[in-house]
């Protein structure tokens, strides 16, 4: 047998080989291949017994050939066996898998404290108006909390504010005035009023019951200009009614005493309960209280370096935990801070 009958045989095996080991979808079968065709018994042993017709320099030809062939054929099975091992742990895996991404327990979207809620909306009516919202530290000086409100050391009002002190002059402040106070001291006159809310939490050393927290909300307000008047003021909080309290809601003033106001008034807002015609949430008189203003003592005006000859203004301070229990029929204060989701949740619509 020739040389190039030699070749031709093993380039016959090589092809028909290759495109059997293609084909096979099996490891198995792949193994069985490289026994069957790569083994001392294999067919490329038996192509190359017909080496002995050859002369002694046409052997190591063949023999060079025949070791290609081999090595083709063996890497040819080494990247069909890894290519059907690769399928096969695929499958496994694919069969065997946790669909992590399955959906969990659901969870609800939040929404705001109903107390933050109502603070929202008067905010919303203020920024509405002109008015800027000022925040103010919770710890205190005795000198902003009190003195800047007309209220020196010994004044008999502060014992109906009597609260938590770290020392003789810093405490938790017991209103948002001071903030009003910080805010006067610093303000330009010059480039316009002073239109201000101070909305945040207080403090002071109440007995927790129904109707009494030692800590919770307020909303103060305040403007300093030139003619401001108690109508001004008047129409002002009839807005705040409408707004907390509906459309249809009107305000009544009367006289009190506010240290920090002069003349002071006690506000009360048509009931909403019965519309003004007297029941059980009005004590019959069809009017509920809400909040305290006043015209600013001119005494706080010159505290805070501000002619109170030519500057006048007015101050209101209301509380939000109240405006929502009188809105919502809630007869109990501590509801709003036991978290109890039963609770807070019936307050889906702001405001």
């Amino acid at each position: 047998m020739s040389l190039v009958d030699l070749k031709e045989r093993l380039n016959d095996l090589k092809k028909k080989a290759l495109a059997e080991i293609t084909e096979t979808e099996d490891l198995k079968k792949v193994n069985d291949l490289r026994v069957k065709l790569l083994g001392k018994k294999g067919p490329i042993t038996e192509i190359l017994r017909g080496m002995r017709d050859l002369s002694s320099e046409q052997r190591p030809q063949i023999g060079s050939f025949a070791n290609t062939v081999r090595d083709d054929l063996t890497q040819a099975i080494a990247q069909r066996r890894e290519k059907l091992e690769i399928i096969k742990t695929a499958k496994k895996l694919e069969k065997e898998k946790i669909d992590v991404t399955l959906p969990g327990a659901a969870v609800k979207a939040g929404q705001p404290h109903i107390i933050e809620q109502v603070i929202s909306q008067i905010e919303k009516l203020f920024l509405g108006m002109g008015y800027q919202i000022v925040d103010g530290p919770e710890i205190e000086e005795d000198h902003y909390n009190f003195e800047m409100m007309n209220l020196p050391k010994d004044h008999p009002a502060r014992d109906m504010q009597d609260t938590f002190y770290i020392n003789d002059q810093i405490l938790m402040r017991t209103q948002t005035s001071p903030v009003q106070a910080r805010t006067m001291e610093k303000h330009d006159f010059s480039k316009g009023p002073l239109k201000m809310i101070s909305p945040g939490k207080v403090y002071r050393r109440d007995t927790d019951d129904a109707t009494h927290s030692h800590q919770f909300h307020q909303v103060e307000g305040l403007v300093i200009d030139k003619h401001v008047t108690m109508a001004d003021l008047k129409g002002t909080l009839q807005a705040v009614a409408k707004t907390i309290f509906g459309e249809s809601r009107e305000i009544r003033l009367r006289p009190s005493y506010f240290p920090f106001t002069e003349p002071s008034v006690e506000v009360d807002v048509s009931c909403f309960k019965c519309d003004g015609k007297g029941c059980a949430v009005c004590k019959q008189s069809g009017w509920i209280e809400v909040l305290g203003a006043g015209m600013v003592h001119p005494n706080v005006l010159k505290m805070a370096g501000i002619d109170a000859d030519v500057y006048g203004g007015f101050a209101f301070g209301l509380g939000p935990d109240r405006f929502a229990m009188l809105k919502y029929g809630v007869d109990d204060i501590r509801e709003f801070y036991l978290n109890d989701m039963r609770f807070l949740t019936q307050f889906s619509q702001k405001g």
